[in-house]
């Protein structure tokens, strides 16, 4: 279990309601600096829910609530003090699907620090190659950082939205599903550069792969029916876990 003095994020007595509709129920969960945490369970189980509570996504979706607590470094995300855009600073997000701007490479990763009043060019363009480092992708692209981001292959799209996430400067990443759209190759570049920046990140990562889980996470939490079952290290989770739920669904007797 983590540590509660190294906790970056955590979620207590957590319930979340579409209209009547109630997606998760009391979920109870922490997130320590520098580790990934995987968020596993069977499709509709709220694993996303889930996360895109953790930075007010979901406050986009007019009946959608939220009762309980979300603390990031101890402060709850509702309080009222506390700018949602700057949480969404905080905590940035990478998508299921890669979704690059219809920019250039450049003004991709660009974007957020622009929106953020960043105006200083030779600012921006260290950040924009210091973020496409990060992403692994800086060799492939530095010389046609003017050309369409759309014109990059689809592993390539999302390390740029990974570069574009990371220009900010966030805290916290999320990552929804990030190599379901990529094939075999893309995705061992995903789960490789996800190993490299949890020495800067708090990273939680939903996969529906086990195997992805597996390989690249410190921490999975198993959601099932809106609930969090079961969690704790991965390497127990996987080898002895307590519930027998979660060994069910980690075998593959159901889901």
């Amino acid at each position: 279990m983590p540590d509660s003095k190294n906790v970056k994020m955590h979620a207590a007595s957590l319930n979340f309601y579409y209209g009547d509709f109630q997606a998760l129920h009391d979920i109870n969960l922490e997130f320590e600096r520098n580790q990934v945490t995987a968020l596993i369970g069977p499709s509709g189980c709220g694993k996303s829910t889930f996360l895109r509570c953790l930075n007010r996504m979901n406050d986009l979706i007019p009946i959608s609530r939220v009762d309980g607590e979300i603390c990031l470094d101890g402060m709850n995300i509702h309080d009222a003090r506390l700018d949602v855009v700057e949480l969404r600073r905080r905590v940035g997000m990478v998508f299921q699907k890669p979704n690059p701007f219809p920019k250039s490479i450049f003004e991709n990763v660009a974007y957020g620090l622009r929106v953020n009043g960043v105006r200083d060019k030779e600012y921006i363009a260290e950040k924009v190659e210091q973020s496409l480092r990060h992403a692994a992708l800086w060799d492939e692209v530095k010389d046609r950082l003017h050309e369409s981001g759309l014109g990059l292959s689809g592993g390539q799209q999302q390390r740029l939205c990974i570069a574009r996430a990371l220009a900010v400067e966030p805290e916290v990443l999320l990552m929804d599903e990030p190599a379901s759209a990529l094939d075999p190759i893309a995705t061992q570049k995903i789960e490789e550069l996800i190993h490299i920046l949890k020495k800067d990140y708090t990273i939680i990562i939903v996969t529906h792969s086990m195997q992805q889980a597996a390989r690249v996470s410190d921490l999975t939490a198993f959601f099932y029916m809106g609930k969090l079952v079961e969690w704790g290290a991965t390497e127990m989770m996987f080898t002895r876990p307590r519930n027998k739920q979660t060994e069910d669904y980690i075998t593959g007797r159901f889901g």
